[in-house]
């Protein structure tokens, strides 16, 4: 397989799936972290695409006028507004929650920011791995806290948390320990935000395999140096080995989960996990 097939691809208009729901006007609004590139762009679009106001946050601010240029050309119902913001930065989370509740009704915040970083335990950087947990971890906690009253203080007082959880919340690969710890935890965020949310405040996790991302094409060098295989190896052994589905998710594919979440066809998605792997986790030979 070459390198190619994870090239990560671009959303188009077709690619998103529109879900008739009543909660998706342009008076709600719909946080996305890590919107500046990836699952995070693509569930932005997506978000857009069904006629919700986006609040757009990332680091990235040139990324996230990326994300806006592609809403323009798609012609989106919805519109995406850039919040550039350091979510390992309690006071940028805080600034970047009140000036997504300026833009409307605050319903839907999907948790979807995140970074790798690949060594073994005994020499993981101790720095490195508090910044992927602040990231990671800590920010959809404190972010969860602050869009939770916005919830509540909405018509109906309902609200969605979707976060961006994955097959390593349920099993791990080696060399990976601050990105398995973070989401397992998230998977536990999830599950306590339902167990307060008395059913109006929703809570799911999305869990995938590999996808066409940045995050993705950014490691294959390094799993490939730090396991001495090639790069086609790392992704036909290390990332498609076990899957049942031999080709990866693309990022649009994970944001219409995210939407179908968000809408009335998840009301009974509440504290459990979309387990997307291909079979990766749950199957063997």
């Amino acid at each position: 397989m070459a390198r190619a097939h994870v090239t990560p691809p671009t959303v188009t208009r077709e690619d998103i799936h529109t879900i008739p729901d009543d909660g998706f006007t342009a008076r709600n609004v719909c946080l996305v972290t890590g919107a500046a590139s990836g699952i995070g762009r693509a569930t932005a679009l997506a978000a857009a695409g069904n006629g919700l106001t986006v609040a757009a946050t990332d680091v990235d601010e040139a990324g996230l006028e990326g994300t806006i240029d592609r809403d323009e050309e798609l012609d989106l119902e919805g519109t995406i507004e850039s919040i550039p913001g350091d979510l390992t930065d309690d006071a940028d989370i805080e600034r970047i929650v009140e000036t997504a509740a300026g833009l409307g009704d605050l319903k839907y915040l999907a948790n979807v920011a995140g970074m790798q970083h690949i060594d073994p335990i005994d020499e993981f950087p101790m720095e490195t791995y508090d910044r992927m947990h602040r990231l990671m971890l800590r920010a959809p906690l404190y972010l969860a806290k602050l869009c939770i009253p916005h919830f509540r203080e909405t018509e109906d007082g309902e609200g969605c948390v979707g976060n961006m959880a994955s097959i390593h919340g349920h099993y791990v690969t080696s060399d990976k320990v601050a990105y398995n710890v973070s989401k397992f935890g998230l998977r536990g965020l999830t599950q306590s935000i339902a167990a307060e949310g008395e059913g109006l405040i929703r809570a799911f996790s999305i869990s995938t395999g590999y996808v066409k991302t940045p995050l993705v094409t950014a490691q294959l060098e390094e799993t490939a140096e730090q396991r001495g295989i090639s790069v086609d190896e790392v992704i036909e052994d290390v990332m498609l080995g076990q899957s049942r589905v031999t080709e990866m998710m693309e990022p649009v594919d994970v944001a219409n989960l995210f939407l179908l979440g968000f809408s009335d066809l998840g009301r009974h998605l509440d504290g459990g996990d979309l387990l997307f792997d291909g079979g990766m986790t749950l199957t063997y030979e």
